[in-house]
């Protein structure tokens, strides 16, 4: 057997810069340093931080006040920022910059008066904290059979954003039902959904084209990029899995493969990358190729309160 390593793979600019942002908080201010939610979704990561005294919350009333708190790349309410704020927390947010701009452009079609269409998965956390930054009616939908069912006050004030980490493919369908239904809609086309998310997978669709057998996705089971590549792989006649870590690996998926696909959501750390190809090897992988791919070189800036003090 061989394995087919994709690239890119792995952390993205805006999970690199929020994991850096509580190492740092860690840094100047000491243990304890809390995260409103997982920083990142991804099992290991916050393992790791909770072992050097971070404490993940689901509630702000979880926070003693005045604590260091930090806000995750996945973005939070208007109604979460006034509640930190009336508590006196010292407030660090590690929100990804290209979810910050959903959230501008989101409120910019509601400045306008028109009805926000939030295309993404209702319950996850980048959705709500989007949802939460607009003033106005805001529906929520991830289905064609949603936009065919969906009312509105008028189609002629009408636009919509999308969550980050959809899948290119279900994203362009949704829209193209939009525009369909309502062609003076106004939106971003598929920009929201961020250049890493679509480097990833891409690089799934170039292992698939490779003609690997099975497809392994390291990622966490609450991680929307992460189930997302593994849909990829799928629609790409690729039998595919979604793995939390080496562990996860059953050898009889690998009967009878000749080249596994391996590639890692954007908030999985190389180190699990390592550690599965280290089993691949225990399992039988001769060989280890390395795809071409895209070259990431975006990083996003530190808030100045890490950079200064």
């Amino acid at each position: 057997m061989e394995v087919r390593l994709a690239n890119p793979r792995g952390f993205c600019a805006g999970v690199d810069r929020a994991i850096e942002i509580v190492e740092r908080a860690l840094e100047l201010h000491g243990a304890p340093v809390f995260v409103l939610h997982e920083i990142v979704h991804n099992r290991r990561v916050v393992e790791d931080l909770a072992a050097r005294g971070v404490r993940f919350v689901d509630d702000l009333g979880q926070v003693p006040e005045g604590a260091v708190t930090i806000f995750s790349a996945h973005g939070v309410s208007d109604e979460v920022v006034a509640t930190a704020e009336r508590r006196a927390l010292r407030v660090i947010d590690a929100t990804c910059p290209l979810v910050t701009k959903v959230h501008v452009q989101a409120q910019t079609y509601a400045a306008r008066g028109n009805e926000v269409i939030l295309v993404g998965h209702p319950g996850h956390p980048e959705v709500e904290g989007t949802r939460g930054r607009i003033d106005g009616k805001v529906t929520v939908l991830s289905t064609v059979a949603e936009v065919e069912a969906l009312e509105v006050a008028d189609p002629e004030r009408l636009s919509y954003v999308t969550q980050t980490t959809l899948s290119v493919d279900d994203t362009r369908e949704v829209i193209d039902a939009l525009v369909r239904r309502f062609p003076r809609i106004q939106g971003p086309d598929l920009k929201d959904i961020c250049y890493a998310t679509q480097n990833r997978q891409n690089a799934v669709r170039r292992l698939a084209d490779q003609k690997v057998d099975v497809l392994l996705v390291i990622g966490s089971k609450n991680s929307s990029n992460s189930n997302r590549l593994a849909e990829v792989g799928m629609r790409s006649g690729v039998r595919s899995y979604l793995i939390d870590d080496a562990a996860e690996i059953r050898p009889e998926w690998l009967v009878g493969v000749d080249a596994i696909g391996v590639t890692a959501g954007a908030s999985a750390p190389e180190a699990l990358v390592q550690e599965v190809l280290e089993r691949l090897r225990e399992l039988g992988v001769h060989d280890v190729r390395e795809m071409e791919g895209e070259l990431e070189t975006v990083v996003f800036k530190l808030p100045e309160s890490l950079t200064t003090r």
